[in-house]
């Protein structure tokens, strides 16, 4: 009998990649030849060469819920995309898909179904994104991670698992990140996270807040490609930062082994509130202002998510229309204060990363299946 295989897919975003990326070790422990199917240009190309892992592109496009005249260019790249990933899974051959989302998914999750192979679809946020909903007629178990999602599902095919987390953010040292930084000192740092795209907003206005942030807190900032500021810069900085036109003040443009030192170095954190970072940040017992994207520019799934992390007592939200340098400074001070009774409720109330039920559930399936 062959050895075991699976098909990987998920991309556009980090948090459509990182939570495959999670379940790595423990499918090669398994015994499992493990490929993945993503685009061309996307993040997830770059996040999964580091895996050693095969790789193969489909093109994608994008289905927008507005009329727009991409709509038509899309649903021909859709086509295309179909077709070479219906030629991809039967050269590959594998046992189960699991799918962590976006529209690259889409096309595997549709090609995998023809090809009768069984489809696990996970879903980060409270409410199904548009990719996902395309794609759950046709998945045999459905993952989610919050109990607020299973309304949106069909109760029959779905199971609540929690988002997988990297181990190796867990292992992380936080005197490793303190020097990373340059931190000569021991104030309380409070760790700024952009997302794999940055957060404009949350850039300009942590950079106004200065002033009144260093005094009580060292500020390390994940502020996105392209979104580092260098006017009072000693000297160029190697690539990805750090910058420290401050002191106290340490800017990245993107940073990947060295994340793990870094959470463990933060006493609070501020954030978007995408999911697979929620998680992360409640794996890790990270106490923190979640600044969701507004409705202006989403879907609203974020504000969903945050709205969950909050009522559960893990986190403090300030909506972006409400952010000022003030607020914001007086929001990071109050988790600051409440940090003890949010790492307390964390550890009570906050379930197991979702990687060892994810890995059972996929075996399960692959029993039956040979």
């Amino acid at each position: 009998m062959r050895g075991k295989r699976i098909l990987l897919t998920g991309g556009g975003t980090a948090g459509h990649v990182t939570p495959n990326i999670a379940l790595l070790p423990l499918l090669r422990k398994r015994g499992y030849a493990i490929s993945y199917i993503g685009t061309a240009q996307g993040i997830e190309r770059d996040l999964i060469a580091r895996e050693a892992v095969p790789y193969y592109t489909v093109p994608a496009g994008k289905l927008r819920r507005y009329s727009d005249i991409r709509n038509i260019t899309d649903i021909i790249r859709i086509k295309i995309g179909f077709f070479k990933s219906l030629a991809l899974a039967a050269k590959i051959r594998p046992d189960i898909l699991f799918s962590k989302g976006g529209f690259v998914s889409c096309p595997v999750v549709w090609a995998s179904w023809v090809l009768r192979i069984p489809v696990v679809i996970h879903e980060s946020d409270i409410s199904p994104g548009l990719a996902n909903k395309l794609s759950l007629p046709f998945a045999a178990r459905i993952c989610y991670s919050f109990p607020e999602t299973a309304a949106h599902l069909p109760e029959k095919k779905s199971i609540l698992t929690g988002i997988p987390v990297r181990e190796t953010l867990l292992r992380g040292n936080g005197e490793k990140g303190r020097s990373l930084c340059g931190f000569g000192d021991r104030k309380p740092v409070v760790m700024v996270i952009g997302g794999s795209q940055g957060a404009q907003a949350i850039n300009a206005a942590v950079r106004e807040a200065l002033g009144r942030l260093l005094p009580e807190f060292n500020v390390c900032h994940l502020c996105g490609r392209g979104n580092l500021v260098e006017n009072s810069a000693p000297s160029a900085p190697a690539a990805g930062g750090p910058i420290r036109p401050l002191g106290g003040y340490a800017q990245f443009e993107y940073v990947n082994e060295e994340l793990a030192d870094l959470f463990a170095l933060a006493d609070v954190a501020v954030s978007r509130a995408g999911a697979t970072t929620l998680f992360e940040l409640l794996a890790l017992k990270k106490p923190a202002l979640l600044i969701p994207l507004p409705l202006s520019a989403s879907r609203g799934d974020q504000i969903l998510n945050a709205a969950s992390f909050e009522k559960q007592g893990w986190s403090r939200v300030l909506p972006q229309e409400r952010m000022t340098p003030e607020s914001l400074v007086e929001n990071i001070s109050a988790v600051f204060k409440d940090r003890t009774k949010m790492i307390d409720s964390m550890k009570e109330k906050a379930p197991a990363t979702g990687t060892e039920k994810i890995i059972a559930l996929i075996e399960e399936i692959v029993a039956n299946r040979r």
